[in-house]
């Protein structure tokens, strides 16, 4: 029997997944989180042997900082992450922080449950529509040489960094005390700076250049 757990902030999604993962016999959703956190602690206590869990989980710690830890911490427990995000910057970062699969919310049934059968016995599941996106990730990783996160501050790589692992604005501003105005502030900096537009620009970026272990 594979006992899975399921994290995502929307209870009618969770319900979804539990309805379409219980209707494979070898599987049973043996717990529910609403976010990061949540899901850490609940982890600990069930040990799942498969996590499915969403990235963005506000106002919650998200599932981008809960994945790093859970696999760190529970390596007995498998994280998947089950996601609408298809940027490749979320996968390659995911997959770095120890996640074993990253399966797309518009899959199939059918790929669901293949993706938690792969992980289970020990192997890993990405979607085929990621795949690709992968590769190119990969190798445009390996051409990058720009050094432009130089000109920014203390300040404001510490701030690029908890973005990228995706803190809010709130959560950022709580933790390195700061008021969300001035956090704005310099993200908005940041973005300048570097050239970017969007968060997932952003941890595209950091994780090109390897700044999330500074």
């Amino acid at each position: 029997m594979i006992r899975v757990m399921l994290a995502d902030d929307h209870e009618v999604v969770r319900v979804g997944f539990r309805m379409i993962l219980e209707q494979d016999p070898d599987v049973r959703v043996v717990a529910e989180a609403a976010d990061g956190a949540q899901a850490y602690a609940i982890v600990a206590r069930e040990k799942p042997d498969i996590l499915l869990m969403d990235i963005s989980m506000p106002p919650g710690q998200s599932g981008l900082v809960a994945c790093e830890k859970i696999a760190k911490d529970f390596p007995g427990t498998k994280v998947v992450i089950l996601t609408m995000f298809a940027e490749p910057e979320y996968l390659f970062y995911t997959l770095r922080g120890g996640a074993a699969g990253y399966v797309l919310k518009n899959s199939t049934s059918e790929e669901l449950i293949a993706a938690v059968h792969a992980v289970a016995e020990g192997g890993s599941y990405i979607h085929p529509k990621m795949t690709a996106m992968l590769t190119k990730q990969l190798v445009a990783g390996g051409e990058e040489e720009d050094r432009s996160y130089q000109q920014l501050s203390n300040r404001e790589l510490e701030i690029l960094q908890l973005l990228a692992k995706g803190f809010t604005n709130k959560e950022i501003s709580e933790q390195i005390f700061l008021s969300v105005k001035t956090v704005e502030a310099h993200r908005s900096k940041i973005y300048q700076k570097l050239g970017l537009k969007t968060r997932a620009d952003l941890v595209d970026y950091a994780l090109r250049h390897k700044l999330l272990n500074v």
